[in-house]
């Protein structure tokens, strides 16, 4: 069967399944970029504003601009933390509306799988970027079984269900991302592995967290006995620890180069 593709338009609904996870994974991200203070960052891709928030509230920037094609989420985005160093705007990541040069640092975010030409978004972050400057990304190692929703995903695969995947799934790889990043000219690079985890007080708010996310139109559609079969397959593997609450695991692969001065 086919796969479909995933994309995302509504900054709530993310906010409310993939927000903790996108802030878990940023934190440590951030804590392995080490950025300086006063910096100009460009978020491409920012989608809500979750990791751009991020940016706002851990790295002291001089300056965020964030940008996405998705009205819904700029809207939620702008309102999320009024007054904050951030600003939003709609926009495409294969050509960024900014000159040459005109920032320290692009990430990004759970995002590169998303873009329909990567090559080309690299090579657009690294030509805003000043010399000297660093374009980084984290994302979703969805390949290897690190997407937040992989376990869920591969019990629906057993039962013949279609799975959305990212337009671009094959980008988030480790050997993809060094090849994009040093075609795009970038030199200093390093990749690093990324390992998150969540827990749920049970696997009721799990279920209802991961079943909204992404692979909910065809859930939606299951009839009530083949719903409640996905359920069951999903929490055997996923067994309540003696509290009652289930951990759940995730991983994504960081990249950083840097334009040469």
């Amino acid at each position: 069967m086919a796969e479909q593709k995933i994309s995302f338009s509504d900054g709530g609904l993310y906010e409310r399944t993939m927000g903790v996870w996108t802030r878990l994974a940023g934190d440590t991200f951030l804590d392995w970029l080490k950025p300086a203070p006063n910096q100009d960052w460009i978020d491409v891709g920012c989608g809500n504003g979750a990791f751009t928030d991020l940016i706002a509230t851990r790295c002291a920037p001089q300056s965020v601009e964030g940008i996405d094609p998705s009205a819904g989420q700029i809207a939620y985005a702008r309102d999320r933390a009024p007054g904050r160093i951030a600003r939003y705007q709609e926009g495409n990541a294969l050509a960024l509306p900014y000159a040459d040069a005109s920032f320290d640092i692009a990430v990004m975010a759970l995002v590169i799988f998303f873009v329909p030409e990567p090559a080309k978004g690299v090579t657009e972050m690294a030509r805003v970027v000043r010399p000297g400057g660093l374009v980084t990304s984290y994302s979703w190692d969805i390949l290897g079984g690190g997407f937040p929703v992989a376990l869920l995903q591969e019990e629906m695969r057993a039962m013949d269900m279609p799975t959305p995947l990212p337009p671009s799934v094959e980008a988030s790889q480790h050997d993809a991302l060094v090849a994009l990043w040093a075609d795009a000219g970038l030199g200093d690079i390093e990749v690093r592995k990324i390992a998150v985890e969540q827990t749920y007080a049970n696997f009721e708010s799990f279920w209802s967290n991961m079943s909204s996310f992404g692979s909910a139109g065809a859930i939606a559609k299951l009839a009530d006995a083949e719903r409640a079969e996905l359920k069951n397959r999903v929490f055997a593997r996923l067994p309540p620890a003696a509290d009652g609450s289930v951990t759940s695991s995730a991983s994504a692969f960081a990249i950083r180069g840097r334009k040469p001065a």
